[in-house]
């Protein structure tokens, strides 16, 4: 199958300047970059397909470096949210959770586990890559294991330091998953029952991930009060370890800590320049999004979901939690109800918390117990300064921090935070609003991603390399995804090829799918 793109503005990925020109893709393979393409030493006039691109950019298909998609992969192979956008290859298992490996009490995070039901079917890297294989998802996928889910398959949920004999185990489980497919390990050190560890867990798993030669990725300890500490952290652990290390969705959470952002900025690059990191990844929003159970006290939040549960049913422990709650100091005009699953509390999806009551621990204790402690949340603690300030380092790359999602099944009934639909147009237009080219752009959608995590012949376009390729009418890409109507695809993006197939052209998902799961 050989397939032209002609006539477009070819952004290549390297950063150079975008040139008019052909693309010819053979297979899988990318043949020809050029002015005029030439096929086996003679100008091809007849191809399998040809793709007008005149007045369009011809790029490489972005690289989502930090998403959740992993369970849903399963679920929507198409990937909508992702592919519409341009994504052809997303990073998961991130923040501590991942799919795989799934023994003892871990679960996998409620929305998961709930929308797999019969589905969820594996326990090992190994088992889960199978099962994905069978499906054969649109888009690429490399596949972190996760410290929270190794913790929960050998501790369980329990609020104490692992035993020597629990960090042996743990070990073995992360060298068997890598061993896998596994690329390496991620840390989410604000959840359960990842908190409860301490620096000298991490830094041994993190050894097992280094001497396979896998990469560590952090949701750190702390992203406001304690960010310069939590930092320091990461930086002993990579000098410890030797590990190669990312920072996950920086940011600088909280007003009062938003000054902190210049500090912040100065340690990193420091870090980089001294090759003890590799840069940081970030959502173009000013909003997180996470679980709502996350304001709950420390105590409340021991054991997880089924513990929370428990503890709302107990009236005078549910007082308690709500009269904490409500002495906290949080400002609830910045907290967002996102997703919720019961139908009682549809109506107050993309609605603040201080415009619903003057009691937010009740509405959040009522909210939570009817869906199970499952409720989602956007939470507005960032600072749109701050954020250009991210944006602006060339070590940043987009990281949705987001599971794909899609208007329709079951999760079309979900409310997610628009970076699920909306990371790759809105960080090109926040980008080149920064006074920075298009070409870098995009090369920090491609090119810079697939170098960090060593994506062999990704991000780039040259002949030899993966037909990962993304037609966009740059005019016109942009999101349409909001926080109070979140299912919508963003525009502007003509075509997306994965590994020589195209999967979505003309706002149409094709239903061929090529996206393979990449290893080491």
């Amino acid at each position: 199958m050989i397939t032209l793109f002609k006539n477009g503005t070819i952004v290549d990925g390297t950063g150079k300047v975008a040139f008019k020109g052909d693309l010819v893709v053979k297979d899988d393979k990318i043949e020809c970059v050029s002015v005029q393409c030439l096929h086996g030493g003679t100008e091809v006039t007849t191809y399998d397909r040809v793709v007008d691109c005149t007045g369009k950019l011809v790029c490489p298909g972005f690289i989502d470096a930090h998403t959740h998609s992993d369970a849903y992969l399963i679920l929507e192979p198409d990937a909508p949210s992702k592919l519409s956008q341009g994504i052809t290859t997303e990073i998961n298992g991130q923040c501590g959770g991942s799919v795989a490996p799934r023994y003892g009490e871990a679960r996998l995070s409620s929305d998961w586990a709930a929308l797999l039901g019969e589905k969820l079917t594996w326990r090992s890297m190994a088992e889960y890559r199978e099962t994905l294989g069978k499906v054969g998802p649109a888009v690429n996928t490399v596949q972190f294991v996760g410290h929270n889910t190794l913790r929960s398959s050998v501790v369980g949920y329990a609020g104490r330091l692992a035993t020597e004999d629990e960090l042996k185990r743990m070990e073995y489980l992360l060298d068997k998953s890598l061993e896998e497919g596994g690329y390496g390990l991620t840390t989410g050190l604000i959840y359960q029952p990842g908190k409860y560890s301490n620096p000298e867990e991490v830094k041994r798993l993190a050894k097992i991930a280094a001497k396979k030669g896998g990469y560590y990725a952090t949701h750190m300890r702390s992203e406001g009060d304690r960010i310069l500490e939590a930092i320091d952290e990461v930086l002993e652990l990579v000098r410890e370890s030797g590990i190669r290390a990312e920072i996950s969705h920086l940011k600088t959470s909280g007003k009062k800590n938003w000054h902190k952002i210049d500090a912040v900025l100065e340690k990193i690059e420091t870090a980089i320049e001294r090759g003890e990191l590799l840069g940081s990844d970030r959502y173009p929003f000013t909003a997180a999004g996470t679980d709502l159970d996350v304001v709950f006290p420390d105590w409340a939040g021991e054991g997880a979901v089924v513990a929370e549960c428990i503890r709302l049913k107990d009236e005078r422990t549910r007082t308690k939690i709500i009269e904490e709650i409500n002495a906290s100091e949080r400002d609830w005009s910045t907290v967002m109800i996102g997703g919720t699953w019961h139908e009682d509390n549809k109506r107050f999806c993309g609605r603040f918390i201080s415009e619903l009551t003057n009691n937010p621990g009740e509405l959040i204790c009522d909210i939570l117990e009817k869906d199970g402690c499952k409720t989602g949340a956007f939470f507005f603690g960032m600072s749109e300064e701050n954020l250009d300030k991210i944006l602006a380092r060339p070590w940043i790359v987009p990281g949705s921090d987001a599971s794909l999602r899609a208007p329709w099944g079951p999760l079309g009934a979900d409310h997610p935070h628009p970076r699920a639909y909306a990371t790759m147009p809105e960080f090109f237009a926040r980008v080149k609003a920064l006074g920075i080219s298009k070409e870098e752009a995009i090369s920090r959608m491609s090119k810079v991603p697939a170098e960090r995590f060593a994506l062999k012949g990704r991000g780039a376009l040259k002949a030899g390399n993966f037909a990962d390729i993304v037609v966009i009418d740059e005019e016109n890409f942009k999101r349409r995804s909001t926080f109070t109507e979140p299912h919508q695809f963003s525009s502007g993006v003509e075509l997306v090829m994965v590994n020589g197939v195209i999967s979505y052209e003309n706002g149409k998902f094709t239903g061929k799918r090529a996206g393979r799961f990449l290893t080491r």
